[in-house]
């Protein structure tokens, strides 16, 4: 069995929560690829958008995982979220499927609360997470208020980072049922911020590696 897990984000805190994230839910046994062109993230973010260009090598990747013999796909990056969706019909076709990291978690707090904050350090990432938390909730049959979070985290170490989180987070608890990080590399802070607002706070590495198990138990790969 291989999972093929797609970055366009480096950070070798983001790769190491998230593969112990898959591990802990698809086994020691199972083979791993790890595909990354951090280059598409610096061209959404200098562009404001998911550019063809970007969007040609994310699905490259894709194709790379399938060529390579990956049974499932995960994609890391929710400021390319709406791409992975749109490869969907190649993934039933080949039958890989493409799993966001990013879109169970934006369904868990659409079950948690109507109220929902989001917070982002890029929006390039906001929007699209606002989007997909929109889209579950239609799905799902309910309306949501969303209050956006986005803070500006550039050259920032992990203690400021932290610190800045923490009170992006407390400036909108009070109207909020439940907090959203809308990037993988915020997790480490998701306990922090709990305890500082008393809100529940929901980080998408462990549903994104839920997500990729399920797909692969759908599959008949895991028990």
């Amino acid at each position: 069995m291989k999972a093929a897990l797609v970055y366009t984000s480096t950070t070798p805190e983001l790769i190491e929560l998230v593969e112990k994230e898959v591990r802990s839910r698809i086994g020691g046994e199972a083979e791993i690829i790890s595909l990354q062109d951090p280059s598409i993230l610096a061209d959404v973010r200098k562009a404001g958008y998911v550019t063809p260009q970007a969007a040609a090598k994310l699905m490259h990747m894709y194709a790379q995982a399938v060529l390579q013999g990956a049974d499932a796909i995960l994609n890391i990056c929710s400021s390319v979220g709406e791409a992975a969706d749109a490869f969907q019909s190649a993934a039933a076709y080949t039958g890989i499927p493409v799993v966001r990291i990013d879109e169970e978690m934006c369904r868990e707090a659409v079950r948690i609360g109507r109220r929902i904050g989001v917070l982002a350090t890029l929006p390039t990432t906001l929007s699209p997470t606002k989007g997909t938390i929109n889209r579950v909730a239609r799905e799902m049959g309910t309306h949501v208020e969303l209050t956006d979070g986005l803070v500006d985290a550039f050259n920032l170490d992990q203690a400021q980072f932290r610190s800045l989180l923490i009170g992006a987070a407390g400036r909108i608890s009070d109207s909020v049922d439940v907090i959203v990080l809308a990037q993988g590399s915020m997790a480490y802070v998701e306990a922090d911020i709990e305890k500082a607002t008393g809100k529940i706070v929901l980080s998408s590495p462990r549903f994104g590696a839920q997500a990729l198990a399920d797909a692969l138990k759908r599959k008949g790969l895991l028990p």
